[in-house]
């Protein structure tokens, strides 16, 4: 009796002991074969963010930078900064959902077909590209879906709130001048504030915006600067906005950006949304000159294009304001 119930217990002990002798021999393999468990690095309203998500578009991020020949911010910066771009995007998308607003396939087909011609690429060269740098075409036309549904919202909720009276078209044609026909190409770094900021927190937002502008003063890369430090939209773009009609440049830089050389940049610069420092990285005119109601029309359009920005950045503010957020990075 005793030999029969021996032998299962030697057999199990046995196994044991050589499973304990595997793990003491293998330890690395051991370790290599367990995956880390994806978790979230931060709630957004009844949403959330994952860790996974964040490092993805981190890489992109950084790959985005290294292509625009600017050094990437520390890593923990870096994070910072496209979680916050994720945070305010998932905003967007969940009031998106609930408006039932949707791109369907033959206008994201449009779109990515514009962005390959507007890169000088076949829709081919194009997905080759997009490989070439790690991504994948159905990736790339995933964000442009989102971007669309985004632009999509913003026009709904922005442009109801913009109107242009036929005194602002006067006002406007007189205040061109010699400023008719030109484009400035602008890049900005923005320290926001909070709606209905305490006397602190703009004191606090003032004290950053001067050291910011003294490190430009002493040579900082105005780019590299605002990757790190501004909480503009762009911030990942270097802060640059890219070409603007000068009826289009938005209302906090209207005044000082024609007064600019190109390569300078401007004292801080107080708006709603914060303070800013705007640069002017290129001028041209463009040497079209419209006349009667064209040019009326013309400037009808930039100026409500300038509402519109101004409005996008307050009500930008309103959501993220009324939004449950809970960071765990």
């Amino acid at each position: 009796m005793r030999s029969r119930h021996s032998s299962p217990r030697l057999a199990v002990t046995s196994w044991l002991m050589l499973a304990i002798g595997l793990l003491l021999l293998a330890p690395a393999a051991w370790a290599q074969s367990i995956q880390p468990l994806d978790r979230i690095v931060a709630v957004v309203n009844q949403g959330a963010i994952m860790a996974s998500e964040l490092e993805q578009r981190v890489e992109q991020a950084r790959s985005q930078l290294t292509g625009r020949g600017i050094d990437s911010p520390p890593d923990q910066t870096l994070r910072r900064q496209v979680l916050e771009q994720m945070i305010n995007e998932e905003i967007q998308l969940q009031m998106a959902r609930s408006a039932n607003l949707s791109v369907d396939d033959t206008e994201l087909n449009r779109a990515v077909r514009s962005i390959a011609e507007s890169n000088n690429m076949t829709l081919d060269q194009f997905a080759d590209a997009v490989e070439a740098d790690g991504l994948s075409l159905a990736a790339v036309r995933e964000e442009v879906r989102r971007e669309l549904i985004m632009r999509e919202l913003q026009q709904r909720q922005v442009g109801s709130r913009v109107n242009v009276s036929e005194r602002e078209v006067d006002r406007y044609l007189d205040q061109q001048g010699a400023n008719q026909g030109v484009r400035y190409r602008l890049a900005h770094i923005l320290v926001a504030l909070p709606q209905s900021p305490t006397s602190d927190q703009v004191s606090e937002a003032q004290q950053t915006i001067q050291r910011l502008r003294g490190e430009l003063e002493h040579g900082a890369d105005f780019a590299q600067l605002a990757a790190a430090e501004s909480d503009g939209g762009q911030a990942l773009d270097g802060g640059e906005i890219g070409w603007r009609e000068a009826g289009e440049v938005p209302s906090v830089f209207a005044e000082a950006v024609p007064q600019l050389e190109v390569g300078e940049f401007s004292q801080p610069l107080r708006s709603p949304s914060g303070f800013h420092i705007v640069k002017l990285l290129d001028r041209e005119q463009s040497g079209q000159s419209a006349s009667g109601q064209n040019q009326r029309d013309q400037a009808r359009q930039a100026l409500f294009q300038r509402k519109a920005n101004d409005e996008l950045d307050i009500w930008l503010q309103e959501i993220r304001a009324d939004a449950f957020v809970e960071v765990r990075l």
